[in-house]
């Protein structure tokens, strides 16, 4: 192929990149160029894509139109390569936080989180009481505690065969609830392997997006987003590789919280992807996503990391008037209105209704080359992807796999090591970028996905979908969370014409997850008195 070789970007050094408004550095759409196949067409351009004769020039045209050559493969970038995003710690002199000392167990900083909750409200948010919330984690756990109602009887109405959880019953009885008082109800669907973004898997079904069954979850963590949006339960984790907690959040109308890499410890956790994925909680309020964020996040292990000093812990001290003044939001103009013009609109007054309430500027900042870091994450992910499962791959039966998963194997197989390195360059080089936003700016705002929740069409049921075009839309805002390492947050704000949920996204600097809860807080109140009650709803602590 040595003859074809595209001529790649020359990437200017991230200290001579221009991040104004002003700047000269274009903003490139996501270039997408393969169109939507399921069914009996997908299992054709698998057939092709996995022979000898032609699985090899049809992997090379993909690359190539899809613009990987020119702006990985073949670029030319002066930084070094960074293979791990792990931030040094600094202080950041957040404003209503409290210290937590690094030696309290899980249980005893729970509690501390809990002193750092605002008085209970009533449900009255801005003088206005919401036609529809949310159970909370304070809600189940004050009524456990009081005997309005067990964990057994909840668990009945969840799942009736789970009797089991009656010990649980029992435990809160005698007041000895364990595991933090977490009780795990089980496990969720989500995209196989998590080598999509529709949530749809053909062989335990197509998650089901509460706000409108017809329509996709998201993924990977579709199903975590499900039982958290249908009121199942209060909290649920995922792990965002590459916007698996937070694509699926925005598109069920919950929040979802990705702290930095390294903030909680994932060792054995997380064997596809080590660099870019992070455990994160998807959950129905931000108080709740704070809560269990105190629960899991931890000293990583010395062996996962290089010898860095580990983070301080620090907690956002949540009141009902929030506190935190002069946030500055930084915003990528085109960036940021490249999505619906649904998305676009509600996002714009979110940041209005901030502006409005608090005093809160946005400023306007460029950040280059947005679609090559795509690219770049798509495959780091893809070859850390490959290289965990090739073993396991070697004794399985191929046809065991998705149609979709397969197709997604096979282009992660295509990437070679010279690429890989190329695209950890690319990751040093938007991490100084993002770097240089972060003096300007505290963090950087964006819609959470580009398009709303779409429709489950008939064909890809059994097969799974390849649409690559509504999945780089979904990912479009997702990536410098993964990529870079950094914090990120969404936050519904709204709903599309069709009633569908619209998320707005908050991303951090490395180790600022006091000042994201605390915005993502603020934006909360000012959205849940029009919080809309989903079609499937289970309200579990209903008084018989």
């Amino acid at each position: 192929m040595g003859l074809f070789r595209d001529k790649g970007v020359v990437y200017k050094p991230a200290e001579n990149v221009n991040l104004g408004p002003d700047s000269d550095e274009s903003y490139l759409k996501a270039n997408v160029k393969a169109p939507r196949m399921a069914g009996f067409l997908a299992k054709i351009f698998v057939w092709f894509l996995e022979s000898r004769i032609f699985g090899a020039l049809l992997l090379y045209i993909l690359k190539k139109n899809n613009l990987i050559h020119k702006l990985v493969s073949n670029a030319v970038v002066e930084e070094s390569p960074v293979f791990v995003p792990l931030h040094p710690f600094e202080e950041l002199n957040e404003k209503e936080v409290k210290h937590i000392n690094s030696d309290l167990s899980p249980s005893e900083q729970v509690q501390q989180a809990i002193g750092c909750l605002p008085l209970p409200s009533k449900k009255i948010v801005n003088g206005l009481k919401p036609s529809f919330c949310r159970w909370t984690i304070m809600d189940y756990s004050k009524a456990y505690t009081s005997g309005e109602i067990t964990p057994y009887k909840v668990a009945e109405r969840l799942v009736a065969a789970i009797r089991r959880l009656k010990e649980s019953t029992l435990r809160y009885e005698r007041g000895e609830p364990i595991s933090c008082g977490a009780i795990i109800i089980g496990k969720t669907n989500m995209h196989e392997l998590g080598a999509g973004t529709s949530g749809i898997n053909p062989h335990y079904g197509a998650t089901r997006n509460p706000y409108d069954p017809g329509r996709i979850t998201g993924g990977s963590s579709g199903g975590s987003a499900a039982v958290v949006a249908a009121g199942l339960c209060p909290v649920a984790l995922g792990v965002d590789g590459g916007g698996s907690v937070r694509m699926p959040a925005a598109l069920c109308g919950v929040v979802g919280f990705k702290p930095t890499f390294g903030r909680v410890p994932h060792s054995g956790v997380l064997p596809l992807n080590w660099t870019v994925g992070m455990v994160g909680v998807l959950a129905g309020t931000i108080e709740d996503a704070f809560l269990v964020y105190a629960a899991i996040n931890g000293p990583v292990p010395s062996h996962e990391t290089s010898a860095i000093p580990p983070p301080k812990v620090y907690f956002p001290i949540l009141q009902a008037t929030n506190s935190v003044p002069n946030i500055t939001l930084a915003r990528s103009r085109e960036w940021f209105n490249d999505c619906s013009d649904d998305i676009r609109t509600c996002c714009s007054q979110a940041l209005y209704k901030l502006y409005e309430k608090y005093g809160w500027k946005t400023v306007d900042v460029t950040i280059p080359d947005i679609e090559a870091m795509r690219l770049a994450h798509y495959l780091t992910i893809g070859s850390e992807c490959t290289a965990a499962l090739s073993s396991y791959l070697e004794n399985l039966d191929i046809a065991e796999s998705g149609w979709d998963v397969r197709v997604a194997l096979s282009v992660y197989g295509a990437f070679s090591g010279e690429e890989y390195i190329k695209a950890q360059k690319l990751r040093n080089r938007q991490m100084k970028v993002h770097r240089n936003i972060f003096t300007k700016a505290d963090v950087i705002v964006t819609p959470t996905v580009g398009v709303t929740a779409y429709p489950i069409l008939n064909d890809a049921l059994q097969t799974g979908e390849l649409d690559y075009i509504n999945g780089a839309a979904l990912v479009r805002f997702q990536i410098a969370g993964n990529f870079l390492g950094l914090p990120a947050v969404t936050v519904p704000v709204g709903y599309d014409k069709k009633g569908l949920p619209i998320g707005l996204q908050f991303i951090g600097r490395p180790w600022s997850e006091p000042t994201l809860i605390h915005i993502a807080y603020a934006m909360q109140s000012l959205c849940i008195p029009e919080c809309r009650k989903p079609q499937a709803f289970y309200d579990l602590l209903k008084k018989d």
